[in-house]
C-alpha cells in the first residue's frame, strides 16, 4: 500500500525557520508553509509544534491518508541514525543528541521519517531540479544562519562512515580567528554566514571610525542591511562583501583539491548578494587553487527558490521509505 501513496512531505529546518512542503511524484511542491524554529529550547516542544504544522498542511492540502513519508533536512542531521547531534544554530539541539526522526515519526502517528543534513538535502534538490542537474560531481554551499555543505561525488551524496561528512563550514578559514558557534576559532562559518557578515560589518565600522557609511544608521546590523547598503552604493558594504568573497574563494580552492568538482553551487539567503560576491569569490578561488584546476571549476548560484530547493531535496529521501 505504501508504495502507491502519491505524496511525501519535505522539511527544511534552519536556524530561524522550518520550511515544510507537500511534494508529488513529479517533484512539484503543491503546498508549503513556514514555522519559526528559534523560539524553542527543548526538542520535544519543537517537534510537537512541527507535527501540528504538518497536520494542518496535510489537512489544508486535502491529502489525509495519502502521505508516504517525511524527509527532513536539518543542521547536523545524521542520515544513518536519524539523529540531530550538537547543532550550534538550533537552540533546542545545541550540545544535545536528539533522536529526531523517531520523535517526529511518533508525533505523526507512525509515518516513516528520513533525516539528512540540510545542505545535503539542498544538494539533492539542486542535482535533481536545478543548475546541477546532470552533474555527478559538485559541492553545494549553503550561506544562511550558518555555512553548510553537501558534497556529491559520482552522483552520490557523501556521508562518510558516521553520517557527518560535509561540515565544510567548520573548516578553518582564518587561523586563530573569531570564535565560532561550534566553539572552535576561525571557522568559515564565523566569517561567511549571515551572522559572520554582520560581525564583519561591526568590525569594519569600529576599525574605520572616520569613514562614512549607511551602516552607521543601523543599531543592530544584519547581513540584509549590508546587502541593502551595498545596493545603494555604500563603499563600506561593498568592502565587506569583498572581504567575505575573498575568504570564501580561498576556502573553495581547498575544497576543490579534495573532490575535483565540476562546480561549486551557492545557495541560501546570503547567496542573494551574488552581484557583490561572485567576482571576489571567483578571483580569490582562482588565485589560490592548484594550477591544475585554475579556471576550470564553475561557480554557480542556485536556480531554485530557497524554499523549493530544500523542500524538494528533503522530500527525495521520503520516496525510498
Amino acid at each position: 500500500m505504501a508504495t502507491e501513496l502519491p505524496f511525501v512531505l519535505g522539511i527544511d529546518i534552519g536556524g530561524q525557520t522550518a520550511k515544510c512542503g507537500v511534494v508529488n511524484a513529479r517533484g512539484e511542491v503543491l503546498a508549503q508553509t513556514i514555522m519559526v524554529s528559534n523560539t524553542h529550547t527543548e526538542a520535544a516542544s519543537f517537534v510537537a509544534d512541527l507535527a501540528k504544522t504538518l497536520q494542518k498542511l496535510i489537512a489544508d492540502a486535502g491529502i489525509d491518508g495519502q502521505v508516504r513519508g517525511i524527509g527532513v533536512g536539518a543542521p547536523n542531521g545524521n542520515y544513518y541514525t536519524g539523529e540531530i547531534k550538537d547543532a550550534p544554530n538550533l537552540s533546542w539541539a545545541h550540545e544535545k543528541n536528539i533522536p529526531f526522526a523517531k520523535m517526529l515519526s511518533e508525533a505523526m502517528g507512525g509515518l516513516p521519517v528520513a533525516l539528512t543534513n540540510d545542505a545535503n538535502a539542498a544538494a539533492m534538490g539542486e542535482m535533481t531540479y536545478g543548475v546541477a542537474k546532470g552533474m555527478k560531481n559538485f559541492i553545494m554551499i549553503t550561506l544562511g544562519t550558518g555555512v553548510g555543505s553537501g558534497i556529491v561525488i559520482d552522483g552520490n551524496v557523501l556521508y562518510g562512515h558516521d553520517g557527518f561528512a560535509g561540515e565544510l563550514g567548520h573548516t578553518c578559514a582564518v587561523r586563530g580567528g573569531r570564535t565560532c558557534g561550534c566553539g572552535r576559532k576561525g571557522c568559515l562559518e564565523a566569517y561567511c554566514s549571515a551572522i559572520g557578515v554582520a560581525r564583519s560589518a561591526s568590525e569594519w565600522l569600529e576599525q574605520h571610525p572616520d569613514e562614512p557609511s549607511l551602516l552607521r544608521l543601523r543599531e543592530n546590523i544584519t547581513s540584509k542591511d549590508v546587502y541593502e547598503a551595498a545596493k545603494a552604493g555604500d563603499k563600506a558594504a561593498k568592502e565587506i562583501f569583498d572581504f567575505t568573497g575573498e575568504i570564501l574563494g580561498r576556502s573553495f580552492a581547498d575544497f576543490i583539491a579534495f573532490s575535483a568538482p565540476e562546480a561549486i553551487v551557492l545557495f541560501g539567503g546570503l547567496a542573494r548578494a551574488r552581484e557583490f560576491l561572485y567576482e571576489p569569490i571567483l578571483k580569490s578561488m582562482n588565485e589560490n587553487v592548484l594550477p591544475l584546476w585554475k579556471d576550470k571549476v564553475k561557480l554557480l548560484f542556485s536556480s531554485l527558490s530557497e524554499s523549493d530547493a530544500a523542500i524538494l531535496g528533503a522530500s527525495a529521501l521520503a520516496w525510498n521509505l
